[in-house]
């Protein structure tokens, strides 16, 4: 199965998105500012585009929320107080409880989703006073539903106390996933098509130009364009503070361009953990680990490097289906072909010891995958295996037809075996989760990579999809 989300395939035309932030629920990140005088509490609007990262996890995320350091909020999350059930989720504590939780959930992890929540607590109609609409859709199906108060102040807009992004207090419900265009509306109450519009061909939901928006005292426009401000209010002055989050975090995987991660939905044996929007994968020390990346392909060349940092029986290549559709670690099936860390390679289920290098910590390993003409070439810091010369087609492993894999698609896979030592790698696909000292892009000016692009060859993203893939 291939997990593409709805606005994955096919880039909408039009308005570009350049940069999102990524998020870890790993460690501490989040954007704060404080008001220093009040906005409109009673009517605002948020918006923002999310990718999501880890799924279920123990407690609900905070996305945006204005809150007094004690018990009073106005909370924008995902999930429940469970924490796993994925939901959109508003709530507010101002002494009396509003809340707003969708029976909708979002767990399309290769998919962005546009998220409008809409506070007016002026509406003389109670079922108005909020709303949620997700890709631009008013959602209308509640788990729970308690309407705010007539005319009851929030905690967003409000002097003296911080607003959040990423994280609740400082401390907890911490956000794992990507976020773009994320704006706040101070005074006004809109709907979902102020900050998107359905592509005319394809009927998918695409961002527009927020720019020119009423953005209101506190309001503000995060594009996080620039990487050594992240917080920049473009809109104005309302800038937010940045904690723990670097350079490093800023990606160019975004809602008018899609990039390919590893799957946490498709996490087999004992499962591996995720971090860095789920382009590093840790595997569990106890058993194997085997999982596959978000996209698959049928089609076109294709180039992705990982950074090994851990481990002694990594695999790192291509399967033909989904780690949970077969019983073994990759390579020991048909049509798979993996590289593993001692230097042999993996094909169809036989090794062949001498093929490579082995892997160190630190090394960058390279793929470039030829659906076209049924060849692949791994690489270890620039330096192709086997002779392999991509560029020109020549060397490189002969792999199994596409279009005689039970799936029809190969993907990118990680595998871990050692059963008793864990393994840590970071993949790119175009959006690089460790620093990268050249920066490298395909031939259509996508990616960031260490080593050069074989000419040819494309970032594994919805734009390079559309046309080649």
């Amino acid at each position: 199965m291939i997990i593409l989300g709805t606005n994955s395939i096919k880039a909408a035309g039009g308005y570009d998105v350049a940069n999102s932030l990524r998020f870890n629920d790993g460690s501490t990140d989040y954007l704060n500012r404080t008001p220093s005088g009040d906005g409109n509490r009673k009517t605002w609007t948020f918006s923002t585009w999310i990718k999501r990262g880890n799924i279920g996890i123990g407690n609900p995320i905070n996305v945006f929320g204005g809150e007094d350091g004690g018990s009073r909020y106005s909370d924008i999350m995902i999930g429940t107080p469970s924490g796993a059930d994925d939901t959109f989720w508003f709530k507010q504590d101002t002494g009396t409880v509003a809340e707003l939780r969708s029976t909708m959930k979002l767990r399309d992890i290769a998919a962005w989703y546009n998220l409008v929540f809409t506070y007016d607590s002026t509406d003389s109609t109670a079922a108005d006073r909020m709303k949620m609409y997700v890709n631009g859709v008013r959602l209308t199906s509640f788990v729970t539903n308690t309407n705010a108060g007539s005319n009851v102040d929030s905690y967003v807009n409000t002097s003296g106390d911080p607003n959040y992004i990423g994280i609740y207090q400082a401390s907890s419900k911490k956000l794992d996933a990507y976020l773009c265009e994320t704006v706040l509306i101070d005074g006004t109450a809109l709907a979902a098509d102020s900050f998107g519009e359905f592509d005319s061909d394809s009927g998918i939901w695409k961002p527009i130009d927020v720019s020119g928006l009423t953005f209101g005292t506190n309001g503000f426009y995060l594009d996080f364009e620039d990487s050594s401000a992240l917080g920049n209010d473009a809109a104005g002055s309302n800038n937010f503070t940045v904690n723990n989050l670097t350079a490093l975090d800023q990606s160019t995987d975004t809602c008018t361009n899609n990039f390919a991660t590893m799957n946490p939905l498709d996490n087999y044996y004992f499962g591996g953990t995720f971090s860095d929007g789920n382009t590093t994968v840790l595997s569990k020390a106890s058993g194997f680990t085997y999982c596959t990346s978000t996209f698959g392909v049928s089609a076109g060349k294709w180039y992705i490097e990982a950074k090994w940092t851990s481990g002694s029986y990594l695999r790192f290549g291509i399967v033909n289906s989904p780690s949970t559709a077969v019983d073994d670690n990759p390579g020991n099936s048909a049509g798979e072909a993996v590289y593993r860390a001692d230097g042999a390679l993996v094909l169809n289920g036989s090794e062949s010891s001498g093929y490579g290098s082995s892997f160190a910590s630190g090394d960058i390993l390279s793929i470039a995958l030829d659906c076209d003409n049924s060849k692949i070439y791994f690489a270890k810091n620039g330096v192709y295996q086997a002779s392999g010369v991509p560029a020109n087609g020549t060397g490189g492993t002969t792999i199994t037809n596409v279009t005689t894999l039970t799936s029809g698609n190969y993907f990118f896979s990680f595998g871990d075996n050692d059963n008793g030592a864990t393994s840590t790698m970071s993949y790119n696909f175009g959006n690089p989760p460790f620093a990268i000292s050249s920066g490298n892009t395909d031939g259509n000016g996508y990616g960031n990579f260490e080593y050069a692009v074989p000419s040819g060859y494309f970032s594994l993203n919805s734009k390079n999809l559309a046309e080649y893939g």
